[in-house]
């Protein structure tokens, strides 16, 4: 398993459940088709069951530069 995976934002969250929505904000997406690379861990993948019909998951290669979510 690769430590970094790519998530892309592809179905939108209109009509889903508030938990749904805060879960994608969460994650750091903002508009669909957006995508980021993010590190893999027990609480990434329990985010990913909640709204796994929302995004797609790849794995990843380490991004060139750290994102820690500052001014992105």
């Amino acid at each position: 398993m690769s430590e970094y995976v790519r998530l892309t934002y592809v179905h939108s969250s209109v009509g889903n459940s508030y938990f749904h929505k805060r879960t994608i904000r969460a994650l750091g997406f903002r508009k669909l088709h957006q995508s980021r690379v993010v590190v893999d861990c027990p609480s990434l993948r329990g985010m990913l069951k909640n709204v796994a019909h929302l995004v797609t998951v790849e794995p990843a290669e380490a991004p060139a530069e750290p994102n820690f979510g500052v001014g992105k």
